[in-house]
């Protein structure tokens, strides 16, 4: 089965980005969500109809050098190379896409293409560190775009399709144009011999069909009783219809949200014994961030997160009165909203720091508690690079804070892999988030 490129990218489109760019662009998350489901798909197809074209194939080798992935809410203003692309794939039914996911998504038109930069951006960054990873020359890389033209169509989100995107004549690349297609006439058997034509005249051209006794099915009724057929076929199509409406209307009901980021295979956790445990963040859930009283002091947080369960760990004197390290070890509590950029151990990304910053609060405010930070990955890639990666993120989390005045406080920093992984490789990114988590415990 070939590798799917919209599965490289959805760790940079995450809930994090999301809400940074329904801040800047001044939209819903919804919108920028609903939006961006509809572009991926279409900018992976652009690519895969364009996997000869050189412009498309020098971004992409390129794309490591150009920290691509670093900035993706940057190339949501005005990017000449991204926009020369875009130019280089859609030609003139550019507008038309843009047009077409805003009316979709109920976003501006501006806001539309600012995402589709963004999207690109995302794409093109993420395509090219999987070649440069994977040592893939530009000819390596036209055949792995040309894999996913037997994908796209299946990709596209519920209520559009590549007609609806008016992204025109590149779509005859998936065999989709059915119906621009023109009907060829073959040869006219004409039995009869053809009439010399008068001068002047219009040649005419005389068909004949050969028949057989009772109709050309001798075998069928030729009296009007086909029409009866509806008579059951109709019920039992506006019963398959029914059952479609409702099956979405449960499936809506059942969907949730995480507030967890996947930034890739390699994203961070804590520490030895057991995967982190915090009620808090096993479920899938929307969350709100709300006040979290710290002695007075008001913290940014989720009732029943990070900072509200460690708080009130402290206040009850559980801490106090924990006789060594191995009473601590099992209690787990996960970031929220922590994550590194994909490939990183140096770069947060964007609204990272705003919950490491609760963390130096709550530890300025409990200066006798003691923590050790850890890294953990899912069971994608390499472990031995996973560990590393891991261990990396988790040092960098543990040197942060010493610069903020609370190194006495962080008693380790270790990375773990996918030592402790519990989904399978072969499960969604979505579901395999769930073991890549960044998490603090308490020490002695």
């Amino acid at each position: 089965m070939s590798l799917n490129i919209i599965d490289l990218i959805k760790g940079q489109l995450g809930s994090a980005l999301v809400t940074q760019a329904s801040s800047q662009l001044g939209e819903s998350e919804s919108g920028i969500s609903k939006a961006i489901g509809g572009l991926l798909p279409a900018v992976v197809g652009g690519l895969a109809n364009n996997s000869n074209n050189p412009a498309v194939l020098d971004a992409i080798s390129n794309a490591p050098s150009q920290g691509i992935l670093g900035n993706l809410l940057g190339l949501a203003t005005n990017n000449t190379w991204v926009q020369d692309l875009l130019a280089s794939i859609f030609g003139d039914k550019l507008s038309g896409l843009v047009n077409s996911i805003a009316t979709y998504a109920g976003i501006s038109n501006n806001s539309s293409a600012s995402l589709l930069n963004l999207v690109t951006g995302a794409t093109i960054g993420s395509v090219g560190k999987y070649a440069a990873d994977n040592n893939l020359d530009q000819a390596g890389i036209s055949n792995l775009l040309n894999d996913q033209k037997g994908i796209v169509s299946s990709l596209l989100p519920a209520g559009l399709s590549l007609a609806s995107l008016n992204v025109g004549d590149w779509a005859k690349g998936y065999k989709f144009d059915n119906d621009n297609d023109a009907i060829k006439n073959g040869p006219i058997s004409t039995p009869n011999p053809i009439p010399t034509p008068v001068a002047n005249a219009e040649p005419k051209i005389e068909i004949t069909r050969d028949v057989a006794d009772g109709g050309t099915f001798p075998d069928r009724p030729t009296t009007n009783e086909g029409g009866s057929i509806w008579k059951w076929l109709l019920p039992l199509l506006l019963l398959i219809a029914a059952s479609y409406f409702l099956w979405k209307q449960c499936e809506k009901k059942e969907t949730t949200t995480t507030t967890t980021v996947a930034g890739d295979s390699l994203s961070t956790t804590a520490d030895t014994s057991s995967m982190p445990m915090d009620t808090a963040n096993t479920m899938s859930t929307t969350k709100t961030d709300e006040n979290i009283d710290l002695n007075g002091t008001m913290l940014k947080g989720y009732k029943g997160g990070m900072e509200d369960n460690m708080i009130t760990f402290l206040k009850s004197g559980s801490y106090a009165s924990a006789a060594n390290d191995a009473a601590l070890k099992d209690n787990w509590y996960n970031f929220d909203h922590v994550n590194f950029k994909m490939g990183s151990s140096t770069e947060l990304e964007a609204g990272s720091q705003g919950q490491l910053e609760n963390l130096v609060a709550i530890l300025k405010a409990y200066p006798e508690a003691k923590i050790k930070i850890g890294g953990y990955t899912d069971k994608v890639g390499n472990e031995a690079a996973n560990v590393k990666l891991s261990g990396e993120r988790a040092t960098y989390i543990k040197d942060w804070l010493a610069k903020q005045g609370v190194a006495s406080q962080v008693t380790g920093a270790d990375g773990y892999g996918s030592e402790f992984a519990t989904v399978d490789a072969s499960a969604s990114d979505a579901e395999r988030a769930a073991d890549r988590k960044m998490a603090v415990r308490f020490t002695k």
